[in-house]
């Protein structure tokens, strides 16, 4: 398999990344290093011999994880930081239709699928609400309270 990265490129992680019971000393689920965190590659190696793994060490934070390939993008290359991520709850801050009819409306609480950080207009997100899954511009999302959050999850 060849390798994006290598030994001492500096790489940013594009999503968070948590704690999937390899990280010791650290509950599982627990956050290790926020997306958009900078650090250096100083190891390459292989999981089930088909995802590649970086072991990269974020000096800022004096952290050592192991990242997939699929998680990182060089340093230098743009980012467009978003205020939400997969799997994250969000509420439509305005009705949302599709040939008239309004499919999910102001205050309806949907869930991140995909964060679009390349699209014309800034960061999109495809979102579901209840069986429909749209595009929307982050500038129509908020974020639930954490209380309200805790409700919807349970």
């Amino acid at each position: 398999m060849l390798h994006k990265y290598d030994y001492g490129d500096a790489v940013r992680v594009t999503r968070n990344v948590r704690n999937d019971g390899t990280f010791p000393g650290q509950e599982i689920g627990e956050l290790l290093m926020r997306r958009g965190s900078v650090g250096t590659v100083i190891e390459i190696g292989t999981f089930l011999q088909d995802q590649i793994i970086y072991t990269v060490h974020f000096l800022e934070a004096d952290r050592i994880v192991g990242c997939r390939e699929e998680e990182l993008i060089g340093a230098d290359e743009p980012w467009n930081p978003s205020r939400f991520e997969s799997r994250e709850k969000v509420r439509a801050e305005r009705d949302f239709a599709i040939a008239g009819e309004v499919v999910a409306p102001r205050g309806m609480v949907g869930e991140v699928l995909k964060v679009m950080r390349d699209m014309p207009g800034g960061v999109h997100y495809h979102v579901i609400f209840g069986d429909r899954v749209l595009c929307i511009p982050e500038a129509s999302l908020s974020a639930l309270y954490p209380s309200e959050a805790e409700e919807v999850n349970a």
